[in-house]
C-alpha cells in the first residue's frame, strides 16, 4: 500500500497508527515538523518510542540529560536517534526548522534510554563489485535485534544511488515494514515493489509492506533516493534475516557473471 504526502505541515503529521491507519503495520509512525523555537513534549505510558532526526537542529531533553544535535543532509550524514521505553518524558526544542521521524509500538519491557550519535549506527555498503554495481547502496542500521533485543522495533536507512536498485536480491520476511522516502531533488522518483505490484515512489511517500512478499526498490537515473526502513518484530518471532526469492539466488553465487559477460 502506497501513500503520498507531498509536503509535511508544521506539527505532527501522522503516517500510520495501530488503530485505524495502516494498522497492520503495528506501529505509530509520524513526522514532527518544527519551526525555530518550537517546543514539544512527548510521553507514552504504553509504547516505546524512537525519535530520528531527519533534518534540522534540535535539543533532546530526557531523564535530566540534554543533547544538542544537528543534521543537515540525510544523504551525507549518519542518523541521530533517541530511543526510550514507555513512561519516559522527552522534550524537544527546535533551534531551526527541523523534521523528526517518530516511531512507536507497544512494549512491556523496561530498558534504559539509548542515545545514538552520528557514527553509532552500523553503516555498510551492499551490492558492491557485483552485478556491475547496479545494486550498490548504503545501508545504515540503527536499532535491530542484534543490538536491542529488548525492543520491538527496527529502524535504519538506505541510500539508493541514482539509477540503481536496493533491497536486492528480492527478499521478504514475515514482519511488517514501512518505508519513508525522500529524494535529493523533490521532483525525483523511483519504483517500489510489493510482490507483483509496482508503485511509483515520490518525495515523502510511504510504502506499507505486509509480512511476506518481496519488496525490491529502484531509483530513477539522476535522482538519489533515501528511505527510512521501519520494522515491527512479532512476539516470539523477531526480524533477524531476509528470505531471498529462490529464483534469484543464483545472483549470490561467487563470481557470478551476468549478460553481456559470458
Amino acid at each position: 500500500m502506497l501513500e503520498n504526502f507531498g509536503s509535511f505541515s508544521d506539527g505532527y503529521n501522522e503516517l500510520t497508527n495501530m488503530k485505524n491507519k495502516h494498522e497492520n503495520m503495528l506501529m505509530d509512525i509520524g513526522m514532527q515538523k518544527m519551526k525555530s523555537d518550537d517546543e514539544v513534549v512527548f510521553i507514552d505510558q504504553e509504547k516505546e518510542t524512537v525519535f530520528l532526526l531527519s533534518t534540522g537542529k534540535i535539543t533532546f531533553n530526557w531523564n535530566g540529560r540534554t543533547e544538542v544535535v544537528e543534521r543537515n543532509s540525510i544523504f551525507d550524514e549518519d542518523p541521530i536517534v533517541l530511543h526510550v521505553p514507555k513512561g519516559i518524558q522527552v522534550i524537544i526544542n527546535a533551534k531551526k526548522e527541523s523534521e523528526i521521524l517518530i516511531q512507536k509500538t507497544t512494549n512491556e519491557n523496561d530498558f534504559e534510554p539509548v542515545f545514538y550519535a552520528k557514527g553509532d549506527c552500523q553503516s555498510d555498503i551492499f551490492g558492491e563489485n557485483v552485478w556491475n554495481d547496479t545494486a550498490r547502496r548504503v545501508v545504515r542500521t540503527v536499532i535491530d535485534y542484534s543490538n536491542a533485543p529488548y525492543s520491538n522495533l527496527v529502524i535504519g536507512e538506505v541510500i539508493n544511488y541514482p539509477g540503481k536498485w536496493s533491497s536486492y536480491i528480492p527478499h521478504g520476511h514475515p514482519q511488517p515494514e514501512v518505508y519513508l522516502y525522500k529524494f535529493n531533488k523533490e521532483q525525483g522518483f523511483g519504483a517500489g515493489f510489493i510482490g507483483d505490484d509496482v508503485y511509483r515512489i515520490n518525495h515523502n511517500s510511504i510504502l506499507c509492506i505486509p509480512g511476506g512478499p518481496s519488496h525490491p526498490q529502484v531509483a530513477a537515473p539522476g535522482y538519489a533516493m533515501h528511505y527510512t526502513w521501519m520494522i515491527r518484530h512479532y512476539d516470539n518471532n523477531p526480524w533477524t534475516s531476509r528470505d531471498n526469492e529462490d529464483q534469484h539466488k543464483w545472483l549470490l553465487e561467487k563470481d557470478v557473471k551476468i549478460w553481456p559477460e559470458k
